[in-house]
């Protein structure tokens, strides 16, 4: 899956894979989250916002099913 490399503190790139609804997050860190069955809509908004990990924490995190996959 193509990341797009994002302006954050904490997170370095964001993917997300429409046929799947699959959300990709790579943080700084190295790891890399895939998060299952979100909407094409919180994909788009979560590249509008002004933070990102605010929005991945406040939106996503707790609501998706999701594995570390790297």
């Amino acid at each position: 899956m193509d990341r797009h490399q994002v302006a954050s503190s904490n997170i370095g790139g964001i993917g997300y894979d429409i046929a799947t609804q699959t959300l990709e997050v790579e943080f700084l860190s190295g790891w890399v989250y895939q998060y299952y069955g979100v909407p094409e809509f919180l994909y788009q908004r979560i590249m509008q916002a002004s933070s990102k990990g605010q929005f991945l924490n406040q939106y996503i995190k707790n609501a998706y099913p999701y594995s570390r996959v790297g």
